[in-house]
């Protein structure tokens, strides 16, 4: 890790302080974990892109995605205070670019990332799985292998009030084609992979 990436963020202005200050005590803390309802790293969200944090909270806002942290934190969003801390986070890293060449799954993950045909998982994320083909999807090269576990199973459970997610496009890949086992070794593979996402420890606002 380099010194830009090992130093604290510069402190948000006054007006990010309040908006984010929900986000950091989570999101800013390398190595983090939610215990409820599974065990797993709060996702890396720094680098990630604009308009997928935006449509990420807005989810939530909206119950298209559960989780018991999310829901009470979106609940209190305006679309104003969505777009700012989407356009901060995706601003807060390094800028670091994912190198063009990765390395290659076992022939089994590949099997994986190609099952469903005409929806390969680089269709929409992209070869490295870190240029999507829309700012709405979200990179996931290098995020946290448990954390992409844990998203991927709540897509096969879009009606459950605790952690479903519904996606139209994820939850008919998903749901009918791969067992839990299956969307671990998938997970287990991107999560392995270099990638744009980092945490980025917060100052803590006073």
């Amino acid at each position: 890790m380099g010194a830009a990436q090992a130093a604290d963020a510069a402190p948000a202005s006054t007006a990010m302080q309040g908006k984010v200050a929900m986000c950091i005590g989570c999101h800013g803390i390398v190595g983090y974990r939610s215990s409820f309802p599974e065990l797993h790293k709060v996702p890396k969200i720094s680098g990630q892109s604009a308009a997928y944090i935006a449509s990420a909270l807005t989810a939530y806002k909206a119950g298209d995605r559960k989780h018991p942290t999310m829901d009470g934190v979106a609940a209190n969003l305006s679309e104003a205070d969505i777009t700012d801390i989407a356009a901060y986070y995706a601003g807060n890293g390094s800028q670091k670019a994912a190198p063009a060449e990765v390395k290659q799954p076992s022939p089994e993950v590949a099997a994986l990332i190609n099952r469903v045909s005409g929806q390969s998982c680089v269709t929409c994320h992209g070869a490295n799985f870190s240029t999507p083909n829309d700012g709405t999807v979200p990179k996931i090269g290098g995020q946290h292998a448990d954390y992409l576990y844990v998203a991927l199973k709540a897509y096969q459970q879009p009606k459950s009030t605790v952690v479903g997610r519904s996606n139209a496009i994820m939850g008919g890949i998903v749901k009918k084609n791969f067992t839990h086992q299956e969307l671990k070794a998938l997970a287990d593979y991107i999560g392995s992979l270099p990638g744009e996402l980092e945490v980025v420890p917060q100052h803590r606002f006073r």
